[in-house]
């Protein structure tokens, strides 16, 4: 290896390690959210729709905060966009407070918007640095790496505060039940009081990150640049719109973030319908997002020296609907472990679509990063439909809801992904 290609990959692996320390953060405060559903359904009294509100506040922030984060990318650059990103998480953590404090539900909602809403910042800075940092044709790879920090992370936080909010909520349940009116409220402060220390360790720990953050050498990344192939390519392009490829892209993720989230943040929830304690239940998102690195670590060994990414695409839509229909076939802890599986059909979704939706983009890839992180409000929408299904019908015929998302998924990875090759033609 000579010294200039050893330099250059040491200017790409000091970018990811940074950034894959930024994914492990977003990572363990997204998949809290797995665990505050039915802790909140409980200190704060909610029925299946209102407890999924909790998904909705946090990743409605995506479609509504896509465009000023792009916004406020291009004025401060990316850098300090993470940087800014994660002091507003801090910030939404500190709200979580006076939540608990006044057993407030639309408090709660109102912090996690606000952490969403840092999230989008740092997502929109993150993603397109990974994918650009180094070759594209081994994107999906770098991106799988970033998966297997969030991922682990996300294996992690539902343990660490389960075993703090949730710690005996099965007796709680039953006890409440014989309370008179005021105990009930005594019982149900002292649980909201539970989530106050959690959230202020991480208040100080995205404090610190965001400084240590500013204060580090990531590169400056140009995505407006465009070589000649590329900008004779995009000579007549005026709006974002004529790349139908990045389009399709941003319905395509608004479906892999849906069935990514009502497969880790229903579960619990899932198993607690089937009868298996909230004690033993409270851990089934560790292994849906356990089967999500498995399948990251086969997409780094895989992509794309044995098979291409859209192809791993493809397979794991493929997946997807078969465990999906094996789940509403099954019961108990059978029909749970298949909704566990769905984060190995889940795993290179994200990692491939991201590639395959910015490719050829030149000067708009940052307005059309924004618009693939508003494609994440599929985390704010599809939960909801499933907890209203689930009031209406029950929690397992309500996952009936990820096959058409499965199957739009598999159209894009197969041909709505090739549109741009069409229109070029």
């Amino acid at each position: 290896m000579t010294s200039s290609n050893s330099a250059q990959q040491k200017r790409t692996i000091n970018p990811i390690i940074i950034i894959g320390a930024l994914f492990f953060v977003f990572g363990f405060i997204t998949w809290l959210n797995s665990v505050l559903i039915p802790y909140l359904k409980i200190a704060c009294e909610l029925n299946n729709f209102q407890a999924y509100l909790v998904t909705t506040a946090f990743y409605i922030s995506y479609l509504v905060m896509g465009v000023p984060a792009a916004l406020l990318l291009k004025k401060i650059g990316f850098k300090n966009g993470m940087s800014a990103g994660l002091v507003i998480m801090a910030v939404g953590a500190l709200v979580f407070i006076p939540a608990a404090l006044t057993r407030t539900y639309a408090l709660f909602l109102l912090g996690l918007f606000v952490q969403g809403t840092g999230l989008t910042v740092l997502r929109a800075a993150a993603n397109p640095y990974v994918t650009i940092v180094g070759d594209r044709e081994s994107a999906a790879k770098r991106i799988s790496i970033m998966g297997i920090c969030n991922k682990v992370a996300g294996v992690i936080a539902p343990i660490v505060l389960g075993s703090v909010v949730l710690k005996d909520a099965d007796v709680l349940i039953k006890r409440l039940k014989g309370m008179s009116t005021a105990q009930k409220v005594l019982e149900l402060n002292s649980l909201a009081a539970k989530v106050i220390v959690p959230y202020i360790v991480i208040l100080v720990a995205l404090v610190i990150l965001a400084f240590l953050v500013y204060l580090s050498s990531l590169p400056a990344i140009d995505t407006d640049h465009e070589d000649e192939t590329l900008a004779n390519a995009n000579v007549n392009k005026k709006s974002i719109v004529q790349f139908p490829h990045l389009m399709l892209g941003v319905v395509t993720l608004f479906f892999c973030v849906g069935v990514e989230v009502i497969a880790g943040d229903t579960i619990i929830r899932y198993g607690a319908a089937q009868g298996i304690a909230l004690s033993t239940a409270k851990f089934f998102t560790s292994c849906t997002l356990g089967a999500m690195v498995a399948g990251y670590i086969v997409g780094i060994i895989a992509i794309p020296k044995y098979i291409k990414q859209d192809k791993a695409f493809k397979i794991c839509a493929i997946l997807g609907i078969i465990f999906s229909i094996a789940a509403l076939c099954t019961t108990r802890y059978t029909s749970v472990m298949f909704i566990a599986s769905l984060g190995l059909a889940n795993s290179l979704m994200w990692p491939a679509v991201w590639p395959l939706a910015i490719a050829d983009l030149g000067r708009f890839t940052k307005i059309g990063s924004s618009l693939l992180i508003m494609g994440i409000a599929g985390g704010a929408i599809m939960p909801l439909l499933y907890g209203r299904l689930t009031d209406l019908y029950n929690a397992r015929m309500a996952y009936c809801i990820l096959i058409p998302c499965y199957l739009f998924i598999w159209y894009y990875a197969g041909y709505g992904h090739k549109i741009r090759t069409a229109a070029k033609g």
